[in-house]
């Protein structure tokens, strides 16, 4: 797919930040020797299998399992009662997610009530999946059909059905008596809106719907499990977090943490879907109960059915422009539909909504209501997508009554450093007016777009991009190359993307660095990768490491000449004596001297006075609309983003190219439909309509680099 970079602002010319080495898990990954979730292999492995609520809300008046227990080849079942305990009512911070602990639990499998086509009941593992399939259809569960509400504006009426009859809504973060669907109610306020209004000689107010849209990765979610006899518990899976995964086994099982090792295979993509946990703390509890390791692997159905998708929603906009083009005042009422479980990014729609625009006037009001559809997870900048489709088309609304370009309007009104968010910060250094600027430049906007039932669109978008806690273990071998240790999983290449981190410091080449994702034992507690938070947080972490690396070069570099370590230069990987720069070590010729693993640089922890900083992104598209039959058609499409620095450049166009793909299946194709009975009715990628290569264009990604002044090299995040 075609692609340009535009330099800003002077980038400084690298060595290995910024070129296009080949990705170190490339050669396994297309030669299929990569190993993922449904490869684990093991003697006396069992499969395990999940019975699921045909119901989208009932009660469960009882369950027996002892027709399922007598089938030969059937070595466990388990139900709620082995999963219960009292749980706290807390939530724990997961990255892109925040889960509320004693929701999760039932979450696991149902105890009192199935919330949700699809809600785990019980659990079995046999000696094959045939097997186990074939023992869910013993089980018997007695249900009391119960009334459910589909509907956010239904689900937050007095006389609704409550899915929680504990549940009461927290108010402007304040507890509250009131028993409802509504879990959270916000508030979001900047200046004066009724005074901004009063201003306005446009003001266009808009209603728009979206529905749940899954994050349709490839993989299914897996777990394979083994607990100990010594009450060690292993736990194999794809996530997109393993710390976030042991601590969440942690507490539904009641275990220390270190009593749980999670080894993270390769990721068939996650984009948010992966972040929390599905089927681990069931496959270790029938590993507990059999003695033998256990392997869960979903179904396509059972992942839509029962995974988190992207909340549907309901917003309810209104911006006000002046005659000469200014924004002067904006305002929004956002629904989100949390699934079963409370819990939604709402806070990233507010946050994101109106960003790319300097308006001093903001109200924005937040619902987060529970309906009897499966929970909602993070997906490509969370809330974001949501808010965005609202504010974009209101600008759009107000340029054709104002007659003005685009772009230039969305350059009058362009953030900038020092506009204040609705949600409170000021923008550091960003660089939303020169991604307009590339747009307004790019080949795409200046050619023509001729014929009839064609049009043009443009949209901006921001994400805030996230920081958070990593950590890098770099060791240097005797050979001259440096074995790389990260916590984050690889999505897309961020293993190489860290690495150049560490090249750029050392002056080594990017096949001189050996980098892999360590499991839990093996390395420091690292977030999870998503949230556009890894090229940034853990890429710090390596070059904090290959710092310490060449500190401790440094100091063996003054040994051998027995000089002082201040007498000591170190450029472009050549290490020389500032009063003899006749004598020199290469890095490689310095790492000869020393014994194999000697230097071992570390760095755990937040990157110390760094700021993620925000980017911002541009698309434009052309589409043509058949009026006979409605049908779509993309004729070109180009997505822009300010990255701050493309630490690496192929990286950071698939995410944009991948952005892009996903953004029109949304708007096009995908949508989860439910009938009346809460059934979802097109479970399967067949029916779940996701774009293929027939329906989409080139995509064509234009990188903009304003420098992150919160990173070494700039970069903000993809």
């Amino acid at each position: 797919m075609a692609s340009e970079t535009k330099p800003y602002l002077g980038i400084e010319d690298y060595k290995v930040v910024g070129t296009r080495p080949i990705r170190h898990d490339g050669v396994d990954k297309v030669t299929g020797r990569a190993i993922y979730g449904a490869d684990v292999l093991m003697p006396d492995l069992l499969h395990g299998k999940v019975l699921r609520s045909p119901h989208a809300h009932a009660r469960i008046r009882s369950i027996n399992t002892s027709r399922a227990e007598a089938l030969p080849g059937v070595k466990a079942v388990i139900t709620g009662r082995d999963l219960y305990r009292q749980m706290e009512d807390k939530e724990m911070e997961l990255g892109e997610e925040i889960v509320n602990m004693k929701r999760l639990l039932s979450g696991f499998l149902a105890t009192e009530k199935v919330l949700f086509q699809g809600h785990p009941v019980a659990a079995v593992a046999a000696t094959s999946p045939h097997l186990a399939e074939e023992a869910l259809d013993l089980i018997d569960v007695d249900y009391e059909v119960l009334p459910h509400v589909l509907d956010i504006h239904e689900a937050m009426k007095e006389d609704a059905p409550l899915l929680h009859e504990d549940m009461t809504t927290t108010s402007l973060g304040e507890a509250t008596d009131k028993k409802s669907n509504n879990n959270k109610y916000g508030q979001y306020k900047l200046g004066d809106v009724e005074k901004g209004f009063a201003q306005a000689d446009i003001v266009i107010e808009r209603e728009f719907s979206t529905v749940m849209v899954h994050q349709g990765y490839i993989e299914p979610q897996n777990a394979t499990a083994l607990w100990n006899p010594d009450g060690q518990l292993t736990i194999w899976c794809s996530s997109q977090g393993s710390f976030g995964v042991r601590d969440q086994v942690a507490e539904i099982l009641d275990l220390p943490v270190s009593k749980i090792r999670v080894i993270p295979l390769e990721i068939g993509g996650g984009f948010g879907g992966k972040v929390r946990a599905y089927l681990e703390p069931l496959a270790a509890l029938l590993s507990k109960k059999t003695g033998q390791p256990v392997k869960m692997v979903m179904s396509r159905t059972e992942v839509l059915q029962a995974t988190g998708p992207t909340p549907g929603s309901y917003i309810r906009a209104k911006m006000g422009a002046t005659k000469e083009g200014k924004l002067v005042a904006a305002q929004a009422e956002i629904v989100f539909e949390a699934g079963a479980f409370p819990g939604t990014p709402i806070g990233a729609a507010a946050l994101c909504m109106f960003s790319p625009y300097d308006i001093e006037n903001v109200f924005i009001e937040t619902y987060e209501p529970v309906v009897n559809k499966t929970s909602t997870s993070a997906y490509r900048a969370p809330g974001a997508t949501n808010g965005a489709l609202a504010s974009e088309i209101i600008v759009d609304e107000i340029c054709e009554q104002l007659e003005m370009d685009p772009l230039e309007f969305r350059m009058k009104n362009s953030s900038k450093e020092g506009s204040r968010r609705a949600d409170g910060p000021t923008h550091p250094r960003i660089g939303h007016e020169e991604v307009v600027k590339a747009a307004m430049e790019s080949d795409h906007y200046r050619s023509p777009l001729e014929g009839p039932n064609r049009g043009r669109g443009v949209a901006s978008g921001f994400w805030p991009n996230g920081g958070g806690f990593s950590t890098a273990v770099a060791s240097v071998n005797t050979d001259g190359t440096v074995g790389l240790v990260t916590g984050s999983i690889d999505i897309g290449g961020t293993r190489t993307a860290c690495a150049m981190h560490l090249c750029e410091v050392l002056g080594i080449t990017a096949e001189e660095v050996k980098p892999t994702v360590g499991d839990t034992d093996a390395v420091g507690y690292t977030g999870v990768t998503g949230g556009s938070r890894t090229c940034f947080a853990t890429g710090w972490a390596a070059y904090e490491a290959a710092q310490d690396i060449k500190r401790q070069m440094i100091t063996h570099a003054a040994n051998q000449w027995e000089i002082s370590s201040d007498n000591v230069a170190f450029e472009d990987g050549t290490f020389r004596p500032k009063s003899d720069p006749s004598k020199t070590f290469t890095f490689k010729e310095l790492a000869a001297k020393l014994p194999g693993g000697t230097v071992v640089g570390r760095f755990t922890g937040k990157p110390k006075g760094g700021q993620a900083g925000g980017a911002f992104a541009h698309a434009i598209v052309d589409v043509e609309v058949d009026p006979d039959t409605g049908k779509v058609e993309i004729l070109r499409a180009t997505m822009i983003q300010d990255a701050g620095k493309a630490i690496y450049p192929d990286y950071v166009e698939g995410q944009m190219q991948g952005g892009m793909a996903q953004g029109i299946g949304w708007a096009l194709n995908e949508e989860f439909i439910y009938n009346e009975k809460g059934e979802l009715t097109n479970p399967s990628f067949l029916d779940y309509r996701m774009p293929t290569c027939l329906d989409l264009p080139m995509i064509e990604s234009i990188i903009v680099e304003v420098p992150n002044p919160g990173h070494p090299y700039g970069a903000r995040g993809a």
